[in-house]
């Protein structure tokens, strides 16, 4: 098969069908829940499989069951009314399926963790079309994986997580009117030591994205209803020439970002990106400079931090596939290759710059990688849970079935 076929089944049978199907045919498998990954633009070979339709979601006190085409948005919107939360990405729109294989740092990244913290079960339909249930006591070798390994093991069709009680939250949005290296030098100072119920991103754009305004914003968010606590924390902060800040008290869906959508029937790709992300021990002066002598340098580039620590450090290493615990900060850069702005000098030097910042880095964060790269997969995680991942392929998948990701070779 050279062409592309589109199934966008409704029930789980119908996954278990269409890989029944790609299994038998040797048909590459491409599968698509948000549409947000590198994976959703472009016609592969073989059969793609959309979950959207699959979107349910039930609560039973804290535990929530998603189904696989579910998106962020629409659960936060659904626990909200139970007084719960789940740490989901940042983007309404993003399906839960890419984000939560792939890690997921969120919101509260620092109160609760990773997405993939907060998973206690899975459904997964595997390379034979089979339906198994996974968890830390039921096909516990594939649970491990499916935390933080990505789509490599199996279509994912319903996720079990655990939810946590939020009362409500309170976001900062502080504008910087000047250079930002001082705001980032005191955000990485008060980060070290500040309250888990805070988490901060920091991000410098041009003006093109309607959904992101233009300039340098530093955003937080508070796991509580204690708007004078956060005042008060952020006050290293805020007290800086040049800063500008609002606090207000959202419900925790509407600070999920919405995407602007395409017109009807046309598909709007996303621009080549030149530079990439990492994970990385400390914020340190260095690297702070180097980031913003980038986002100067070149007009069309961005700068994208956000804290962690907290919760997201007291996970053991070993025991998910996600890289690097030890991180406090996830940092991505890199310049837009829009045709007639950047041309082959531009490029190079994007690059260079690029690589310059992410000698420091420990890992490099697979939802962010935009490309498929299959000689950078093993720096997406520690040597010992790439080779742990390879051996759950060779039982789950050994014909590479599910090689449409950020591909983990049985």
């Amino acid at each position: 098969m050279t062409e592309s076929v589109i199934i966008r089944p409704t029930t789980v049978e119908e996954v278990a069908a269409a890989v029944r199907r790609a299994h038998h045919e040797s048909l590459p498998v491409t599968v698509v829940a948000g549409g947000h990954g590198p994976w959703s633009h472009g016609a592969y070979p073989g059969l793609r499989i959309e979950l959207s339709e699959l979107s349910g979601i039930t609560i039973e006190g804290t535990a929530v069951h998603v189904s696989g085409g579910a998106v962020w948005g629409d659960v936060a919107a659904a626990i909200a009314p139970h007084g719960l939360a789940i740490s989901s990405g940042d983007t309404a729109t993003v399906g839960v399926g890419g984000l939560t294989l792939g890690g997921g740092i969120g919101w509260m990244v620092r109160s609760w963790g990773l997405a993939v913290d907060q998973l206690v079960g899975a459904q997964v339909v595997t390379a034979t079309g089979e339906v198994v249930e996974a968890s830390a006591t039921e096909n516990a070798d594939l649970f491990w994986a499916l935390r933080g390994g990505g789509g490599n093991f199996g279509i994912v069709t319903r996720f079990d997580f655990a939810a946590h009680p939020l009362e409500g939250i309170v976001y900062s949005e502080s504008a910087l009117a000047a250079g930002s290296a001082a705001v980032l030098r005191a955000t990485s100072q008060l980060m070290r030591d500040a309250p888990r119920e805070l988490t901060v991103t920091f991000m410098d754009v041009p003006p093109m994205d309607p959904s992101a305004p233009a300039g340098a914003r530093l955003s937080a968010v508070w796991a509580g209803i204690e708007a004078d606590r956060l005042r008060e924390v952020l006050a290293p902060i805020t007290e800086i020439d040049g800063v500008s800040t609002e606090i207000t008290t959202p419900a925790y869906r509407d600070i999920l970002m919405e995407p602007p959508t395409p017109p009807e029937g046309e598909e709007q790709l996303p621009p080549g990106f030149i530079g990439g992300n990492g994970l990385f021990a400390h914020l340190d002066d260095d690297l702070i400079d180097r980031l913003v002598a980038f986002r100067v340098a070149y007009p069309a580039s961005v700068v994208f931090l956000r804290s962690l620590g907290g919760a997201f450090g007291d996970v053991e290493q070993e025991s998910t596939a996600f890289p690097s615990r030890e991180a406090t900060w996830f940092v991505m850069a890199g310049a837009f290759d829009i045709p007639g702005l950047v041309d082959d000098d531009a490029r190079a030097s994007i690059l260079a710059d690029w690589e310059q910042i992410e000698r420091g880095r420990l890992a490099e964060y697979g939802n962010f990688a935009p490309t498929e790269r299959p000689a950078a997969v093993p720096g997406m995680f520690t040597s010992a849970a790439h080779a742990r991942l390879a051996e759950v392929k060779r039982v789950w998948d050994p014909e590479n079935l599910f090689r449409r990701n950020h591909n983990i070779a049985p």
